[in-house]
């Protein structure tokens, strides 16, 4: 049995799919660089940045951040030949609504015999810092090159706009 999200979906991907002209993109994408951003449904960095099919690589997670991105981040240097990283984190993130002991004793209570204790669910609760703190940990890792520029951004969920932090 399929929910109706799932039907929705199907529907979708087949009328996108009927009119599907770009199969032939290289693998590396063609602006040479990677986005790490949140996983939150009012982003979409596509349009937000006026990017196309093949154009970056769009890293995202709960709250983009670079510690979880840091593997993605890596193989798309390395790789897939990327050659500047943004960080763009955004205003009223889910991530700014709890702490670590919050979210350890909620999983607690919910699944009574899983330790969650060594798990840091990142969470922050400045945005301006957390992107400056993301941006550092990019450019402190022995992963990345010296010379790849590591720019931080903070994007208005109010507004759309990206504001250089």
């Amino acid at each position: 049995m399929t929910s109706n999200v799932l039907n929705e979906i199907l529907v979708a991907n087949a009328a996108y799919a009927s009119q599907f002209t770009k199969g032939d993109l290289p693998l590396p994408p063609g602006r040479k660089f990677a986005v790490v951003t949140c996983m939150d449904a009012r982003l979409d960095p596509s349009k937000a940045l006026g990017l196309s099919e093949g154009d970056a690589h769009v890293i995202r997670n709960a709250g983009g951040r670079a510690k979880d991105a840091l593997r993605s981040v890596v193989i798309s240097q390395q790789l897939l030949g990327t050659e500047e990283v943004l960080v763009i984190h955004h205003t009223d993130c889910g991530m700014l609504t709890f702490t670590n002991s919050d979210i350890h004793g909620l999983l607690q209570q919910k699944f009574k015999d899983v330790d969650t204790s060594t798990i840091d669910f990142l969470p922050f609760s400045d945005v301006k810092r957390s992107v400056s703190d993301d941006v550092e940990y990019l450019r402190s890792s022995k992963l990345i090159p010296d010379e790849i520029p590591i720019s931080g951004w903070v994007y208005e969920v109010e507004t759309g706009k990206i504001i250089r932090v």
